[in-house]
């Protein structure tokens, strides 16, 4: 989402020179008046941002990070990956050494883009720097003017290009050995790393003393400087960027960009047209002020940190529901089978089912900004967790069976919903939802968000049309779920909103079959192969409308579309599937799908050996809640096989579904709860899908 006051975009004037000066590894950490006070100069009379350095592994090392500056597109080298390539001098300029390699073995067929579009709009292009030359190479691998060193860079020879680029490698250099990025965390003592620093800002600040004062200079920390991902250091100095944070329309965030935006932004200000296969977009300088540099410093650091605390928790966080999950159903089949601790186990159905939400709350309050980050994420999301398991067991809600699995399911879905109405910024930087450093997503609905607003919607719809169909309006009750997940699924799938793909596919089936087991109808598998097909034609029709709008205006459903056009596509899919193939090993993620299908069709096939009748008291009560769970399933199933993140979604709809069935069952049981058959219903025991329409 563009924020109000954007208007400062990437511009400039024919006679104004354009700059790139990377330094790969820089972080925000890293700057402060005494260690690098050049630096620091640039960034009071510059706009900055976080700089998400993402390319196509875990962490992006230099010449990955350079390669992607050039291609405008994610790309990497494709082995073990350090410094770029020394260029072979050729004249006043120099060639790339086996720059084909790029293009015929290495698939980047699109490295060389910035180059090639700078010389054919008749722009010299200068070099300084093995990374500076890979970044302004044409498609033949050639830049026109280079020099080895910045060492070299004197106002002479920056005057003789309008484009420029200027590779200042020592803080990095220390972390590369044997031709390849350290794989520790920090491999440098900090006296190392500070003396790598140092360096580097000298030799900036040598480059910025001999540009013209009116230069727009664009500075990038490229790549990560070790192990872990990190996020870096961007600036933009020049027009009226002085003091603002700055972002990009391909984040939707005011302080965060992307690596291919540098190529978009380069070309931007050089006054050239951004080649379409470009996917970033010029940087902008947002509307909201920084307060001064210590205090931009300070916010963008807390940044990383949090993106950094997430990344360590996520593991442990997921073992821990997936114990909990299992250890709630053995626990759950043994004491059921003796109708034994029920009361136990529905708070503690109740409870697992608060989690999710929880994981997005937390990030109501600034946890990250304490001085014990990780103590703070944990120690706010368990606390939310049982203030809103409290809310669902204590209202006067807590005697109707379906009562608690209502305040949980709406609480989810209003969080979510609202999430997405706001910009995002709850799912950004949860365990369950995605962040920057990692740089998968940067906004919209993830697909474990999906998973849980898919599920509560459900959920959610079928408790109202519950109570619709017992006045005998299973008409209102079927119009209930259609309008409800018809607007949570245009909401989740349109561009710039929730912009997921995949959900709008499995989000439709789940709908359909909702609202036809409500109404009485049979699904089959042809039917529900049709619902299926519906969601991809759906999903595509949004994707190209995305498509229609101007290239730096679409988002990645848009750019799906292109990619049909150009052939790309396969290959899009083919690595999407093969992330999803992927996940069926998780150790994290199948004991959840396991233990939850195993429990529930055992609940379904021997229903008093296994839950003393539990799950068919819930479905007796409530034949639109075994409607729900039903869609659920079959968004999860679907969901599963058509997002990389494949069994995540399922499990977590099975993490936040299951338990909340078994906490209606419960209490039907308890209450006494009478058999009923509306007109047109099916009863409990009749068969969930046929075979035949």
């Amino acid at each position: 989402m563009l924020w109000p006051g954007a208007a400062h975009a990437a511009t400039t004037q024919a006679d104004e020179q354009v700059v790139l000066i990377g330094i790969p590894g820089l972080r925000w950490s890293d700057l402060g008046p005494a260690a690098t006070p050049n630096l620091w100069r640039l960034a009071g009379r510059s706009a900055v941002g976080s700089l998400s350095v993402r390319t196509v592994g875990r962490t992006a090392c230099p010449y990955d990070g350079w390669l992607t500056v050039s291609a405008g597109v994610r790309s990497a080298v494709g082995y073990g990956c350090g410094l770029p390539p020394t260029p072979e001098p050729s004249g006043t300029g120099a060639v790339i050494p086996d720059y084909s390699y790029l293009h015929d073995v290495a698939r980047q067929r699109n490295a060389g883009a910035l180059g090639q579009a700078l010389r054919a709009a008749g722009r010299c292009t200068l070099a300084i720097g093995p990374g500076a030359a890979l970044a302004l190479a044409d498609r033949s691998g050639r830049v026109d003017v280079y020099a080895p060193s910045p060492a070299q860079a004197d106002p002479a020879l920056l005057a003789r290009c309008p484009v420029a680029a200027v590779d200042i490698d020592d803080l990095i250099r220390p972390y590369v050995t044997g031709g390849r990025l350290s794989a520790d965390p920090e491999p440098l003592t900090e006296p190392q790393r500070a003396a790598g620093l140092r360096l580097a800002d000298t030799r900036a600040g040598a480059v910025l003393g001999a540009l013209p004062e009116n230069a727009r200079v664009l500075l990038a920390g490229l790549s990560d400087h070790a192990g872990d991902p990190h996020l870096r250091v961007a600036m933009l100095s020049g027009g009226q960027a002085s003091g603002r944070f700055l972002g990009a329309a391909s984040t939707h965030r005011d302080d965060t960009t992307i690596l291919p935006d540098i190529t978009a932004t380069v070309l931007s200000l050089a006054g050239v047209a951004t080649p379409q296969e470009v996917i970033g977009v010029p940087w902008q300088a947002s509307g909201r002020r920084t307060g001064g540099v210590e205090a931009a410093r300070l916010e963008l650091d807390r940044a990383d940190v949090a993106g950094q605390t997430i990344r360590q928790a996520g593991g442990v966080f997921f073992t821990t529901v997936a114990v909990l999950q299992v250890a709630f159903y053995l626990t759950a089949f043994l004491l059921l089978r003796r109708r034994r601790g029920l009361t136990g186990i529905r708070v503690a159905a109740v409870a697992l089912a608060s989690l999710p939400v929880s994981t997005y709350l937390v990030n109501l309050v600034g946890w990250h900004r304490t001085g014990t980050p990780l103590v703070a994420l944990v120690g706010g999301i368990v606390v939310s967790a049982l203030l809103l398991t409290a809310l669902a067991l204590a209202g006067p809600w807590r005697r109707a069976p379906l009562g608690p699995l209502a305040v949980v399911a709406g609480a989810t879905a209003a969080v979510l919903a609202g999430d997405l109405l706001t910009g995002t910024t709850l799912q950004l930087n949860s365990v369950m939802g995605y962040s920057a450093v990692v740089g998968a997503r940067y906004y919209g609905l993830g697909n474990i968000p999906f998973a849980l607003f898919a599920t509560s919607v459900l959920l959610l719809a079928a408790t109202i049309a519950h109570r619709l169909t017992r006045g005998g309006r299973t008409t209102a009750a079927v119009a209930v779920v259609a309008g409800l997940g018809g607007f949570a699924m245009i909401l989740g799938g349109w561009p710039g909103v929730g912009s997921d793909f995949g959900g709008v596919i499995a989000f439709v089936p789940g709908i359909a079959v909702t609202a036809l087991l409500i109404a009485g109808r049979r699904v089959s598998i042809v039917k529900l192969g049709a619902f299926c097909v519906a969601g991809g034609v759906v999903v595509m029709a949004i994707a190209y409308l995305d498509y229609l709008r101007p290239p730096g205006s679409r988002t990645h459903l848009g750019r799906f579309v292109g990619q049909v056009f150009t052939g790309e596509a396969l290959e899009v899919i083919g690595r999407k599937f093969g992330a999803m193939i992927g996940t069926l090993l998780s150790p994290n993620l199948m004991p959840v799908v396991i233990a939850a299908v195993a429990f529930l069709v055992y609940a379904l096939l021997r229903p008093e050996q296994a839950t003393a009748g539990v799950l068919p008291a819930a479905f007796t009560h409530s034949p639109a809640l075994r409607a729900g769970l039903v869609g659920t399933l079959v968004s999860g199933v679907v969901g599963m096989l058509v997002n990389d993140s494949g069994a995540a979604v399922l499990s977590m709809a099975l993490a936040l579904a299951v338990p909340l069935t078994l906490a209606v069952g419960i209490r039907a049981l308890q209450a006494g709860a009478r058999p009923y058959a509306e007109a047109g219903q099916e009863p409990a025991s009749s068969s969930l899908v046929s075979r035949s329409s």
